[in-house]
């Protein structure tokens, strides 16, 4: 038990706890266990204890290091420094303050206040914590500091945005190895100034596969993917992290054939490296690539098992092609590999399952969650949106309101979908308003097409044109197909021929085939049978007809 000359030390560095949260009392504490558990172990010596608590917290299971370390205190031994270095290691990892704070307190007691060892674990935990001032204070009164204990002190700096602070550290590191440099480099490419994280990189006296991935990782994070490109290609030696960097920067500009070219550049495919490529697929409305190449990292001689990361992706791309059956198949592979369902896979189902008509499904799964959250509610009202369920819609999105969860732009789409299929024109100009205005969500291109169709349908064609006119962004083929598939309806030819005009001009000779062909059927709905004729033969003679159909909402 800590005794009351030791409570000075809780007071001084300003985290005085109740008694019962005090280091000897923390198996009464959520997450540990009771007293009538904590007996003493099979571990013989003091050795043995502090070996089993460095292993656990050194393969990442700091919990288990830490119960360990509480119930060592019901054996006869007393932890000595790398018994509680390990401890403190993992409290900065969980992380568990309070349970920190009470190692802290129990330091001097045990008097290892000396111990380089010790406090500079003490100065990782409050640097990890957020912490600065504590840290600060324990790392000044240290005695001797090797570079770890000065890395520490860096990080906390750079953690908390201080790149002033984190200079002026680093600048009185006495010998300074290369994780205080890379600290360096990651702190300015963070803080968005690659000209500065730059400059620390080309003084490096000696570099390492971190130093350059710091540096792509820096320039992606600025944006600056041909930037990042550059030093990926000038490195000496690439780790899968450079690679798998390098992919998934380019998938999320859009640039899905880089990052495939890449992929089949690397000579050791990983997990990892597979998933980014799979996501990058799915990510862009490729979902059939994305089921193909999982399929095909299923038949490798890698024997690479997939993980939950594999299957939100894989579920995402069978969710965007409707593929109820594919995604049936591989809630059952899960299931027979041992992938227990957490959150996010269950919510990749309730899109799934709602984006198929399986709403009895996909309700099921959405209230056996955890926790919903922005996401699920989303891809629910999605689902009820598309499937014409404009009260359940209605109902899901008040709830999450009510839950303080902001809506986003997919909510928006789903609620304004819903509204659609009901051909209810007030309410959704009335949610669309509220988008912008209430709730600060600028609508996209896809939005506009949502109530350019609302209002075409309702046979509102000047309305619609109007609003297409006053978009502050350009609006995509999405837009004007609406509005074509409207006039189409309602036999428009003067708007339809300027939509089809724009539909051509932003989509290839073969996409635009469609659109030539609705406006054929406009021709042909008012008698000119020539002009009808004319445009199905130019389709026929350069072999592009198709069955003509356009969608105002891709795959979400």
């Amino acid at each position: 038990m800590i005794i009351s000359r030791h409570w000075n030390l809780l007071a001084r560095y300003g985290t005085l706890h109740r008694v019962n949260q005090v280091l000897p009392l923390l198996i009464c504490v959520k997450g540990y266990r009771s007293t009538s558990e904590a007996q003493t172990l099979s571990y013989p010596d003091v050795f043995s204890w502090t070996s089993a608590i460095r292993s656990y917290s050194q393969n990442g299971r700091f919990k288990d290091a830490l119960r360990l370390y509480v119930r060592m205190h019901s054996s006869p031994f007393r932890p000595n420094t790398f018994a509680i270095s390990a401890a403190l290691k993992a409290c900065a990892r969980i992380p568990a303050k309070v349970s920190g704070t009470s190692i802290h307190a129990q330091i001097q007691k045990f008097g290892h206040e000396q111990d380089v060892y010790v406090q500079t674990a003490l100065v990782d935990l409050y640097s990890k914590l957020g912490d600065t001032g504590v840290a600060r204070r324990v790392f000044d009164e240290m005695p001797v500091r090797n570079v770890v204990s000065w890395n520490s002190i860096l990080f906390g700096y750079l953690r908390a945005g201080d790149l002033l602070g984190a200079r002026k550290i680093f600048d009185e590191i006495p010998v300074k190895d290369v994780i205080s440099w890379n600290s360096m480099i990651a702190g300015y490419a963070r803080a968005g100034d690659m000209s500065q994280a730059e400059s620390f990189f080309r003084q490096m006296p000696q570099t390492n596969v971190a130093s350059w991935n710091g540096m792509i990782g820096g320039y992606i994070l600025s944006g600056k993917v041909e930037a990042a490109r550059k030093v990926f290609d000038e490195m000496p030696e690439r780790s899968n992290v450079s690679w798998i960097e390098m992919i998934s920067a380019y998938g999320k500009c859009g640039a899905v054939d880089s990052s495939r070219e890449l992929f089949e550049q690397m000579d050791d495919k990983d997990l990892a490296s597979w998933n980014a490529m799979i996501a990058c697929y799915a990510q862009n409305s490729r979902p059939k690539e994305a089921i193909l190449l999982f399929k095909e990292m299923l038949k490798t001689g890698a024997n690479i098992q997939p993980d939950e990361i594999t299957f939100v992706s894989i579920l995402s791309a069978c969710s965007q092609l409707g593929d109820l059956k594919c995604g049936m198949w591989v809630e059952s592979y899960m299931s027979r590999i041992g992938i227990e369902l957490d959150d996010h896979l269950r919510t990749a189902l309730v899109d799934l399952y709602a984006k198929c008509g399986s709403m009895q499904k996909a309700y099921e799964l959405f209230n056996s969650l955890r926790r919903q959250d922005l996401v699920s509610y989303s891809a629910m009202i999605m689902g009820c949106g598309i499937n014409g369920r404009v009260s359940d819609a209605i109902h899901l999105f008040k709830k999450m309101v009510r839950a303080k969860i902001s809506p986003n732009a997919i909510t928006f789409s789903g609620l304004l979908t819903a509204y659609n299929h009901a051909g209810m024109v007030d309410e959704g100009y009335r949610c669309f308003s509220s988008m912008m205005h209430e709730y600060q969500v600028p609508p996209s291109a896809d939005h506009y097409a949502i109530m350019v169709d609302l209002l075409g349908r309702s046979g509102m064609l000047e309305e619609a044109m109007s609003l297409i006119n006053s978009m502050p962004l350009k609006p995509h083929a999405g837009v004007w197909g609406a509005l074509l598939l409207a006039c189409n309806m309602h036999c428009n030819v003067e708007l339809g021929e300027i939509a089809t005009k724009h539909c051509i001009e932003l989509e290839t000779e073969r996409e635009s085939s469609g659109y030539i062909i609705l406006l054929a059927n406009i021709y042909a709905s008012v008698g000119r049978w020539d002009d009808a004729k004319r445009l199905r033969m130019a389709v026929e003679e350069k072999g592009l007809d198709k069955t003509p159909g356009c969608s105002w909402l891709g795959p979400g």
